[in-house]
């Protein structure tokens, strides 16, 4: 016994906090002093629930309406289907080009490391999506890299997933040496949630190694409410900022979370703080199961224009949609 506590505690810091992290609503729900009929016990079994606990100590207790409470607690509005839900609704699959990677856009391609999150949001566009067939377990690999190096057109590799940042830093160190031996490919991008759900993931030895891969790096990280970049995100971010990592953050915008121009420039304004560049601000993609936070169009176009009368060009974040079939993202307004 006393030796399989010592090698759970050689643990580094951020596997512990994923391990107990709250994978029950109603634990979250008693810390947060809230009660337990503001869930529903249906949604968790059908997309389960999981919350780091240094994310939920950013919530505040007793407000059934804390923003970054919605984001994540499972309701009974998820069983609605509304008109257009989709359960692919971006196109992934028929963007398949091998197991664990997809191509819709020119020069891009991007790799599905892990069908695993910190953090499981309840608006996720890939809730639906059959992990156990598509991402990029390790026998697989050699296909979608085979595939990337006989196009000489793909210039750009994206890792996704679920969350690329919970691949092991041994596993990640292989695969950037892999990609960064092909000549064509010029850079990498990491579209990650870590630095905001599970800031302690990017240590000073993982920053390292993202500074020294062989590829230019560029990170987009998401947040969605300036309440979600506490003193831990800040400090994980400028691990990576001191190392010359370029990093844009993406957003949903989503119905009482962010639908408010106060809440989005005070996000753009935290952002940039840090050093990060608002990106996209995209409009709810049609998943089946989430259209309980989808914002009318007019209100986003009226919450654009309020952005733009607030804020300096560089910090109003491109208002997007994703279409499928389409060869770029849709801008809106």
């Amino acid at each position: 016994m006393h030796r399989k506590q010592n090698i759970i505690t050689q643990k580094p810091r951020w596997k512990r906090e994923l391990a107990s992290a709250y994978r029950q609503p109603n634990a979250l729900l008693a810390d947060l002093q809230l009660s337990p009929k503001a869930f529903a016990l249906s949604a968790a079994k059908t997309f389960p629930f999981l919350v780091p606990k240094s994310y939920a100590a950013l919530m505040n207790a007793g407000d059934p309406a804390d923003p970054l409470l919605l984001q994540i607690l499972p309701r009974a509005e998820e069983a609605v289907c509304a008109p257009g839900d989709r359960k692919d609704p971006v196109g992934d699959l028929a963007a398949r080009r091998a197991p664990g990677l997809l191509q819709k856009y020119a020069g891009r391609a991007l790799l599905l490391l892990t069908g695993a999150c910190a953090l499981h949001c309840r608006y996720c566009f890939r809730r639906h999506f059959p992990y156990g067939e598509e991402t990029l377990i390790h026998d697989l690999q050699d296909q979608a890299i085979q595939q990337i190096a006989a196009d000489p057109g793909l210039s750009e590799i994206i890792l996704s997933g679920g969350d690329p940042l919970l691949y092991e830093d041994q596993a990640l160190s292989a695969l950037l040496e892999r990609l960064g031996q092909i000549p064509h490919v010029r850079r990498i991008r990491i579209h990650s949630r870590l630095p905001i759900a599970l800031p302690a993931r990017i240590t000073e030895a993982f920053a390292d190694q993202l500074a020294e891969a062989p590829l230019p790096v560029v990170l987009v990280i998401h947040a969605n409410h300036p309440q979600e970049i506490g003193e831990a995100a800040r400090e994980a971010i400028e691990r990576l900022v001191r190392r010359g990592i370029l990093i844009f953050n993406q957003s949903v915008l989503l119905r009482q979370v962010n639908d408010r121009v106060e809440v989005l420039a005070a996000l753009s304004e935290r952002l940039f703080e840090n050093r990060v560049i608002p990106y996209y601000l995209h409009r709810l993609d049609p998943v089946q199961g989430a259209a309980h936070f989808q914002v009318p169009e007019h209100r986003a176009k009226a919450l654009m224009k309020g952005l733009l009368s607030r804020l300096p060009g560089y910090l109003v974040p491109r208002m997007v949609r994703e279409q499928p079939g389409l060869r770029y993202k849709q801008p809106i307004c």
